[in-house]
């Protein structure tokens, strides 16, 4: 992820247009393939010593933001480990209480301060020997970490993931994003419903002209907690959105230390190319994980993974789960939350309430809560959970409200 000043973007009156880079352009796949061939010899040696390696390649100036934006990502690649056998804090902790205590006994004594001595009491107390002191010393610090394995690619696709973590940025600044896709399966579009819904974004979903729909998403900086943590699952939703084919992006950005407000905006004819593998249609693990341990736990309710949206008269409401009851045939819809508000939960609740009397359960998480920890009550029909769902109280919540 891009941060910083190595986020280049310039202005156009109230808009936000990122500098995206030509993923043909000759000189920039030069520059791409040189930083490739650097971090493909990579393993066994330190941070540090590569990015001294690319001092002269990296330069200065404006060029130099795309240089060092294009080493973090592939740093991003890089599996890095401390080359240390002895916990480096701890090795730190003892040399630094001694060294204090050796200045001032040499401040004492009118005495220069002598290092080695320092070293040679703390290999007592450590059994260390002080090159072993002098290894373990720093080994954790960022330069000193050493690759283990890197992740190759080619220039071409460095330097499109390049222009996907230019709009990752910006959104990790939004407070509220608008997104209408259309020309998909329905089966396509339920499982980009799914994906909101795994990295747990605030949304309503509406049913829009020509067979699409349009997503309106909560941006970071419309929370009131946990902005870091949301603006970073709403930034590694996009590489899912770019698997759409056709898609148009509006975005509200609060941008510079001013945090005045900007605009972007993002269409499939901007060209960005996700590098996250497109899965097809699947359920998010932690999903498939709770239907099967409530086919294992549960009787008489029969669970469905794959239930079609919910349109409303005010708008579409996408579950996670299809609840069942055989003996009576009732049906019971089933959504279990990510990050939440008091107001947008109400809402839903409120709606459903009067247009699926009998027949939802929302489940929400303590954990993900994004508003004032002010008490809430839902009602009936609301199941509140810890950190996991609890099939036994699912089934127990959905069975008050169908009256079964």
């Amino acid at each position: 992820m891009l941060t910083g000043k190595l986020v280049r973007v310039r202005h156009a009156r109230n808009k936000l247009v990122p500098m995206y880079l030509d993923p043909a352009d000759g000189d920039w796949l030069g520059v791409a393939d040189q930083l490739l061939l650097a971090f493909r010899s990579a393993p066994g040696r330190t941070r540090g010593e590569i990015l001294e390696d690319l001092t002269d390649l990296i330069g200065e100036g404006p060029r130099s933001f795309v240089h060092k934006g294009l080493v973090d990502l592939l740093e991003d690649r890089c599996e890095f480990e401390v080359n240390s056998e002895f916990p480096p804090d701890a090795v730190r902790e003892a040399v630094f209480r001694a060294a204090v205590l050796h200045r001032t006994e040499a401040a004492a004594a009118r005495q220069p301060f002598d290092r080695t001595v320092v070293l040679a009491e703390i290999s007592g107390q450590l059994q260390l020997n002080p090159e072993q002191i002098e290894q373990s010393l720093f080994a954790d610090l960022k330069d000193e970490r050493r690759v283990l394995t890197f992740k190759d690619m080619t220039p071409d696709r460095l330097l499109h993931r390049y222009n996907v973590a230019l709009a990752q940025a910006i959104l990790l600044r939004c407070t509220v994003m608008e997104v209408r896709i259309w020309g998909e399966s329905p089966a396509r579009f339920r499982q980009l419903f799914r994906q909101v819904k795994y990295h747990r974004l605030i949304c309503t979903i509406h049913e829009s002209a020509g067979q699409s729909y349009t997503l309106k998403l909560d941006g970071p900086l419309s929370l009131f907690s946990s902005t870091n943590k949301y603006g970073l699952q709403l930034a590694q939703f996009l590489p899912t959105l770019l698997h759409c084919k056709a898609f148009d992006l509006k975005a509200n950005v609060r941008w510079g230390a001013e945090r005045k407000e900007k605009h972007f905006a993002l269409s499939a004819a901007d060209g960005l190319r996700s590098h996250v593998p497109d899965f097809g249609v699947y359920t998010p693990p932690e999903l498939q994980q709770f239907a099967d341990s409530f086919a294992a736990k549960v009787r008489g309710w029969v669970i469905g993974t794959d239930p079609a949206p919910v349109v409303l008269p005010d708008g579409v409401w996408v579950p996670d789960f299809r609840l069942t009851h055989p003996a009576t045939g009732k049906e019971v819809f089933v959504e279990i939350f990510g990050f939440w508000r008091k107001g947008d939960v109400e809402d839903l609740h409120r709606r459903l309430k009067k247009q699926l009397p009998g027949k939802f359960v929302l489940c929400i998480s303590e954990q993900y809560r994004a508003d004032e920890a002010d008490e809430v009550t839902f009602g009936s029909g609301v199941y509140r959970f810890k950190r996991t769902p609890l099939p036994e109280e699912v089934a127990k919540t959905a069975a008050a409200v169908a009256g079964v």
